[in-house]
């Protein structure tokens, strides 16, 4: 959301069914490719032959976020995993060794 309202996005949209309801089935549908491309991924699988917009929006997400100086840390992460950059455990240390600090 951080990065949306850097780019003037309006809060209703991304709390409707075309932001937050899309988010929800995508990160709960086996269905969703980028479901499966996470559980691939956590997994230690190479993903499968199905095209995820994940795959490509990831660092396209954090270069955005980066250009607006929003500070995304998991968009980031995920960006570094698919990009070959870390691999999935050390994205998750870098993650939750992260200082404390307020969300906003």
């Amino acid at each position: 959301m951080r990065s949306s309202r850097a780019y003037g996005a309006r809060a209703e949209t991304l709390t409707g069914l075309s932001g937050l309801g899309d988010l929800i089935l995508t990160c709960s549908s086996p269905q969703s490719r980028n479901f499966s491309l996470g559980i691939a991924l956590g997994e230690g699988r190479a993903p499968e032959g199905k095209l995820a917009e994940g795959v490509f929006t990831a660092s396209a997400l954090a270069e955005m976020a980066k250009e607006k100086s929003v500070e995304m840390p998991i968009a980031s992460a995920i960006a570094a995993v698919l990009d070959g950059a870390l691999s999935v455990d050390q994205a998750i240390e870098s993650l939750l060794t992260r200082p404390f600090r307020a969300e906003g």
